[in-house]
């Protein structure tokens, strides 16, 4: 007899793993796509490094975007407020390469 675990009862049944889903991957590239140019005109970029299991996304600053003091603010303000409206499950924005805040 050949049984599949049911995912709903067994705690070690495979769960959802947003890393590994190409649709929201797609969905998250596609709202940095719309961002880009914007950080691009100030000689920055960003790039989508991983979605962790918790939906933070997470993110490696580029260009003047890694070493600019406003980075952060960017972050938070910009870049994380456009994801959370186009992919409203995201749960937050990380800078894995962000300068530390003094």
């Amino acid at each position: 007899m050949n049984e599949q675990p049911d995912s709903q009862n067994d705690p070690t049944a495979s769960a959802y793993d947003p890393a590994s889903d190409p649709k929201l991957r797609d969905q998250i590239e596609e709202a940095l796509d719309m961002l880009r140019p914007y950080l691009m005109a100030d000689g920055g970029s960003v790039r989508l490094l991983n979605v962790t299991d918790d939906l933070v996304v997470e993110l490696e600053l580029l260009g003047a975007c890694g070493t600019c003091p406003m980075s952060t603010m960017t972050l938070r303000a910009g870049i994380e407020q456009a994801l959370k409206r186009t992919v409203p499950q995201i749960t937050r924005v990380e800078a894995v390469n962000a300068p530390p805040v003094y």
